[in-house]
């Protein structure tokens, strides 16, 4: 009970940040590019996508799943124990990957890239994702 208890306020945590992260999305990119704009956004990325993990792990330990080797197998046995689709699956590792990037900068990080796939990917892809979580 209490991990259910936990899966919901992961759940609420997320929809709060979403709402939020709504809110403070540059209208184009040239606004994108001030440096408190990006910044904003970034974190909220990084936010997002953590609570996202945080919530997958709850999920496999509710379900008593097996346990993941890291943050983007969580997604892998969430699909192959039919709880996500393959698309949302694929999405989710590849906003992990962009997470890490942005946090630990790897490389250089393309700004067009990013700004593309917060204002047209990440928050339909998150809502998508709960919208499946919520089945289950």
């Amino acid at each position: 009970m209490v991990i259910k208890m936990r899966i919901l306020s992961k759940i609420n945590e997320i929809e709060k940040y979403l709402e939020e992260f709504e809110s403070i999305i540059p209208k184009n990119f040239r606004e994108y590019s001030n440096l408190r704009e990006k910044a904003a956004c970034e974190r909220y990325l990084e936010k997002i996508i953590e609570s996202v993990v945080d919530l997958c792990f709850l999920i496999v330990k509710e379900k008593n799943l097996e346990k993941p080797e890291d943050d983007k197998a969580v997604f892998d046995i969430l699909y192959n124990n039919k709880i996500i689709s393959k698309e949302i699956c694929e999405k989710l590792k590849d906003a992990k990957g962009m997470k890490n990037i942005i946090s630990h900068q790897y490389g250089s990080v393309d700004d067009k890239i990013v700004f593309d796939s917060i204002t047209k990917e990440l928050v339909d892809d998150i809502n998508s994702f709960l919208d499946e979580i919520k089945k289950i």
